[in-house]
C-alpha cells in the first residue's frame, strides 16, 4: 500500500537546498520516492521574480545529483511548483512530498498524484487550448494516485506559464495573437485558465459554460479545490492533485474550505476540525505540531471591499494587490495555526468566490 511522506524544510535563501539534501543524504527518504516540491520564496510573485527559477536550478542540481540523471531530466519527473512572495510574517521554506510503497495497510489517508501537460504555444495560455489541457492532466493525476471520486480531493496545485514580450513576439511572427499584451496580467489569465481547467476535470464548472471569454471575466465560476501559480520558469503545466485515496495508508489526511474573504478565519477553522484539530482561538503547540502544512489561495475582492469596508489593495501603485493579500492570509492563518511557515499563495482567479479562495490543511490525524 503506497503512503504520501510529507516534510516541511525552512530555506535560508531561494537556492538553499542543504534541508531537502540532508533529509535525502540521512535516510528518510529516497531521491526516486520524491513526486513533488512546493516551495516559497522571498521574490515579489511578479512577472520578474526570479527567485522562483533560481530555486527551482537548485533543486534540480541537488535531485539529478541523487538520482543519476541530468537537471533537464528531474522536471519530468518530479513537480517543482515555487511561489513567490512571503510578505508579511510568512517563511520561505520548501513542502517535499514522496510517495513510499509497501506501506502498512489502512482505512484510507493522504494521497498524492502529479501529471504534466505538454508545453503550451504562447497563444494558447488563457485561452481554452490551456483548460482542456489542465484539465486532461487532472485526470491523470487523479488516476495516478488511485483517486477515482471526485469528493476525495481537497486540493489541486497547478504551476503554470506566464507571457513575456519575447513570448508575444514569438507568437505575433507567426501571425498569432496573444491573451494580452500586459505580461502581468497574462499571469492572471494563465492562473483562471488552469482553475477552470481543475473545476472542470472535478465536475465543479460544466464545459458548456467555458470558453475564451469567460477567463478572468466569469466569476461566478470557480472551483473551491483550484490552487494556480504562474512563473517565468516554464511554458506548460504541472499538476499536483491531492486527497484522501481508499488505498493509501499512513497518519496523513487532508481536508479543505473555502474563504469566502481574506479575514474568514471560520473557513480556517473548519479545515481543521475536519482533521480533529477543534480548537476556540490558536492552536495550542501539541495541535500544532499536528498540522504538516496549509495551503491557500490569497486575492483582493474586485469591489474593493472586505465585508462592506474598503480596502486599498488594488489601488497602491506601490505594492502589487497579490502581495497585500499573501499578507493579510498568511496573518490570518499564522494567527490560527500558530506558525508562519505556510503556503499562501497569491492570485486567485477562479480560485473560490471573488475576494476569497480555498485553503486546505494536511495533519496527522494522530500524535506519531
Amino acid at each position: 500500500m503506497p503512503e504520501c511522506l510529507v516534510f516541511r524544510l525552512p530555506t535560508r535563501h531561494p537556492a538553499d537546498v542543504s534541508g531537502l539534501t540532508a533529509l535525502i543524504d540521512a535516510g528518510e527518504v529516497a531521491a526516486s520516492e520524491i513526486v513533488a516540491v512546493f516551495g516559497k520564496t522571498e521574490g515579489n510573485g511578479c512577472v520578474n521574480d526570479f527567485s522562483r527559477p533560481l530555486a527551482v536550478m537548485a533543486l534540480e542540481a541537488a535531485l539529478a545529483a541523487r538520482l543519476g540523471c541530468a537537471p533537464a531530466e528531474v522536471g519530468a519527473r518530479v513537480a517543482l511548483v515555487m511561489s513567490g512572495g512571503t510578505e508579511g510574517g510568512l517563511s520561505p521554506h520548501l513542502l517535499v512530498l514522496a510517495r513510499r510503497e509497501g506501506g502498512a495497510a489502512g482505512s484510507g489517508a493522504l494521497a498524492v498524484g502529479t501529471a504534466f501537460t505538454p508545453a503550451f504555444a504562447p497563444e494558447d495560455i488563457g485561452r481554452m487550448a490551456q483548460v482542456r489541457a489542465t484539465a486532461e492532466a487532472v485526470r491523470r493525476a487523479m488516476a495516478a494516485a488511485g483517486l477515482t471520486d471526485p469528493a476525495d480531493i481537497h486540493f489541486v496545485q497547478v504551476k503554470c506559464p506566464l507571457l513575456t514580450s519575447a513570448r508575444i513576439a514569438q507568437a505575433q511572427g507567426r501571425g498569432e495573437t496573444v491573451v494580452s499584451h500586459d505580461t502581468y496580467a497574462s499571469m492572471g489569465f494563465s492562473r483562471g485558465a488552469s482553475a477552470l481547467g481543475i473545476g472542470l476535470a472535478l465536475g465543479e464548472i460544466d464545459e458548456a459554460a467555458l470558453d475564451d471569454a469567460a477567463v478572468c471575466a466569469r466569476t461566478d465560476l470557480h472551483s473551491g479545490r483550484a490552487s494556480a501559480s504562474a512563473g517565468i520558469e516554464l511554458m506548460h503545466n504541472e499538476i499536483i492533485v491531492l486527497g484522501n485515496a481508499p488505498g493509501w495508508g499512513g497518519p496523513l489526511r487532508i481536508a479543505h474550505r473555502v474563504m469566502r474573504d481574506g479575514i474568514d478565519l471560520s473557513a480556517i477553522r473548519g479545515a481543521l476540525a475536519d482533521l480533529g484539530l477543534d480548537a476556540p482561538g490558536q492552536l495550542a503547540p501539541e495541535q500544532e505540531a499536528r498540522v504538516v502544512a496549509l495551503l491557500a489561495k490569497a486575492e483582493p475582492a474586485s469591489d474593493g471591499l472586505i465585508r462592506g469596508r474598503r480596502h486599498i489593495m488594488n489601488d497602491d501603485s506601490d505594492i502589487n494587490a497579490t502581495r497585500h493579500a499573501r499578507a493579510l492570509v498568511g496573518g490570518v492563518a499564522a494567527a490560527a495555526i500558530g506558525r508562519t511557515d505556510l503556503y499562501v499563495s497569491g492570485g486567485a482567479e477562479h480560485q473560490g468566490p471573488d475576494g476569497g479562495g480555498p485553503v486546505a490543511i494536511i495533519a496527522r490525524v494522530d500524535n506519531t
